[in-house]
């Protein structure tokens, strides 16, 4: 009974360790440590792609994982990211500033709670508006890029902030690797694509992680577009 009990405790525990990674990202941002800040949400962001996984493979999901999952988010993924941009940027374009970082935080906590009340009605292979995680992630690595090129990138990375709202909130359907069976033939060609990433990654974390996350948010637009497109002719 007592190792059931654990096995009910662990998914919660990396939830834990996401909420955790994101009050220390609130903490290095408010300090102007953005590179801490960073590697705390990108913590964050694996920490919580392991909660779901582990509570599937011990079938140990339950009503309050998801709840504590999502009230998790909001911290690691909402508040952490938007203070990283305020901290970074924002401050600078004053009220605009203030505005942007308000409206990605306000904004992602409809999207989980939208999440929350029509999981069990959606497609297993597609999230309906931009994943949260997503967003934080990309938003980070943007942010650490443009410290790396000196601020270059301010003003267009509070519009994007912008962008990266509303596709939250959108119907837009982006893919999800949630469920997803792949052939023999395919999973040879997805270990090879793995570990190109991670090679990428080692080399050129920053840019490797801003260019396919983007990648992945244009894919699902211009899909979302084409999928408009031919409803119209029709």
């Amino acid at each position: 009974m007592k190792n059931i009990k654990l096995i009910y405790i662990l998914p919660n525990l990396f939830t834990a360790l996401s909420v955790f990674f994101g009050m220390m990202s609130i903490i290095a941002s408010s300090q102007g440590k953005f590179e801490k800040a960073f590697i705390y949400i990108i913590l964050s962001f694996i920490a919580d792609g392991l909660d779901g996984r582990v509570a599937r493979m011990t079938n140990t999901s339950s009503k309050f994982g998801m709840e504590f999952d999502s009230l998790a988010d909001i911290v690691a993924f909402g508040v952490a990211p938007a203070m990283m941009l305020f901290f970074s940027v924002g401050y600078v374009y004053g009220k605009f500033g203030a505005l942007a970082t308000g409206l990605f935080v306000v904004f992602g906590a409809i999207r989980l709670a939208r999440f929350n009340v029509t999981t069990a009605q959606n497609d297993p292979t597609v999230f309906i508006g931009l994943p949260i995680p997503t967003a934080a992630a990309v938003l980070a690595s943007v942010l650490m890029l443009n410290l790396e090129i000196n601020h270059s990138l301010d003003l267009t990375i509070l519009i994007g902030s912008f962008i990266l709202a509303i596709l939250m909130v959108s119907n837009v359907r982006f893919p999800s690797f949630k469920k997803v069976d792949l052939h023999q033939n395919a999973k040879l060609k997805v270990l090879i694509i793995i570990i190109i990433l991670a090679s990428l990654l080692y080399l050129y974390p920053i840019w490797t992680l801003a260019i396919s996350l983007s990648g992945y948010i244009i894919y699902g637009v211009i899909r979302a577009i084409w999928s408009y497109r031919k409803v119209y002719k029709k």
